[in-house]
């Protein structure tokens, strides 16, 4: 018996919205990564994006566990000398929501082409409201 992968012809992408108000981010971003890598499919393939679309809503309300808040540390660098810039997960959650929940998604999926791909899959807001209404997304419990 030989291994089955995934046609495209044979992909039918989902959309799911996720509602992070008061979840554990590192809990739902596992379960996000899940959905965007296709994994809960009987038809899953590794080297074949068979993930659906996940939109995620209220990335302001997530919770981070234990001295996170104050002791997780997000960096980014300029290009320039002495261009390392740091901040705290509170102020990314102040200034950039999005960025803490895509950075967290991001480390789940593989680090190639593929994982590019199947991060542009996902959207994320800061509000309660999305523009992904006419893509009559179903509902996705973390």
């Amino acid at each position: 018996m030989s291994t089955q992968l995934a046609k495209k012809s044979e992909i039918k992408k989902n959309w799911y919205i996720v509602d992070l108000d008061g979840k554990v981010l590192g809990r739902a971003a596992t379960e996000i990564a899940r959905v965007l890598r296709g994994k809960h499919k009987a038809i899953y393939s590794p080297s074949v994006d068979t993930g659906d679309f996940v939109v995620v809503v209220n990335a302001e309300k997530v919770k981070l566990t234990g001295n996170k808040l104050a002791a997780k540390m997000y960096y980014h660098h300029s290009g320039y000398p002495g261009g390392l810039r740091e901040a705290t997960a509170a102020q990314m959650l102040e200034k950039k929501p999005e960025d803490v929940i895509k950075k967290a998604v991001k480390g789940m999926l593989p680090k190639n082409k593929l994982g590019r791909d199947m991060l542009r899959k996902l959207k994320v807001y800061a509000g309660s409201d999305h523009p992904h209404d006419a893509q009559q997304p179903l509902e996705l419990n973390v």
